[in-house]
């Protein structure tokens, strides 16, 4: 998963790494999308990478307004496409926690939480991918993902 801008110009940070290494592929097709508004996804082909497909996801920037809904939004869509193309496996970014400023510890909640709830939902028609893991570069942002994990699980024990 790559956390995107909405001209999906992959300039710097993870998305140039992941076109650096995927190959110019994904920018090409990512030129041909053009703009993606807040909250949406689109898929692009991984070139090199050795993964199936790249999600690209724009994220909400601090300050824009209706920012936890937006991010509620954009956790959802993407595993609702990991789903429909029945991957077994997703690697999610910390979404907007970066350069975008939206508050590290809100984002861990907002993307735990919707992660867990997506996956309880029942859907007879796609399955969810095996794995859904949070690649996280920074310890400020994992230490606020690993306590929602253990808040998690310590309200499912409660249950």
């Amino acid at each position: 998963m790559n956390a995107a801008n909405s001209n999906l110009y992959h300039g710097g940070g993870v998305a140039a790494a992941i076109v650096a290494k995927g190959g110019r592929i994904i920018h090409e097709e990512s030129d041909k999308i053009g703009y993606l508004p807040t909250g949406n996804v689109v898929i692009t082909n991984a070139g090199k990478l050795p993964c199936k497909a790249v999600i690209h996801v724009v994220g909400p920037r601090n300050g824009e307004g209706k920012e936890n809904e937006k991010l509620t939004l954009a956790i959802n869509n993407i595993l609702k496409l990991a789903q429909q193309n029945n991957f077994k496996s997703i690697s999610i970014s910390a979404i907007s926690a970066g350069i975008f400023g939206f508050p590290k510890q809100k984002c861990a909640k907002i993307l735990v939480q919707e992660s867990i709830n997506f996956a309880e939902r029942k859907d007879s028609h796609n399955t969810l991918p095996e794995i859904i893991e949070f690649c996280i570069f920074d310890d400020e942002t994992f230490q606020h993902f690993k306590r929602e994990f253990n808040h998690a699980k310590d309200r499912k024990e409660k249950l």
